[in-house]
């Protein structure tokens, strides 16, 4: 079965965390076209506030992509892995994984804050994994997903 992944990374530091720089990253998309992407790929999209948080997109391979799939009858298990870096929020509990059949899709978010080496600037990622399970069409991930999983937490 065909399994589609796309993956957003929106990155900034406090000087988007208010005003009209926070409007441009809260109206950054969760979701865009996808293009013909090897079946071991993910499309992978990046934005961040140092380009005004237009998406630079490229593929990268599915294993560097922060989620977990795995086919258990005729079903797709999603979960999206958590960064082990030194970053915010703390997640003791988590979700537990996604079961997909065939013709649905996932929207999963997971945010991060990390304190700046040595000058203590905090910098601040948004991760999004959109995955489906089946055939799609490439605007699939322009619409509203079968399941949304929020793990995104206070960064203060």
């Amino acid at each position: 079965m065909e399994i589609t992944v796309q993956w957003i990374r929106t990155s900034w530091t406090k000087l988007s965390r208010g005003g009209d720089a926070a409007a441009r990253r809260n109206a950054a998309p969760t979701g865009f076209p996808v293009p013909q992407v090897p079946p071991s790929f993910a499309h992978f999209v990046e934005m961040s506030e140092w380009d005004g948080f237009a998406p630079h997109e490229t593929v990268k391979d599915l294993g560097e992509a922060g989620v977990s799939l795995r086919e258990e009858d005729d079903r797709l298990r999603v979960l999206a892995r958590e960064e082990q870096v030194f970053g915010m929020p703390s997640r003791s509990r988590r979700p537990p994984a996604v079961r997909l059949g065939p013709g649905q899709w996932v929207r999963w978010q997971l945010n991060y804050r990390f304190g700046g080496a040595g000058h203590g600037d905090w910098s601040y990622w948004l991760d999004t994994f959109n995955v489906a399970y089946g055939p799609v069409e490439p605007d699939v991930f322009l619409s509203e997903p079968t399941v949304l999983v929020d793990e995104c937490g206070p960064v203060r």
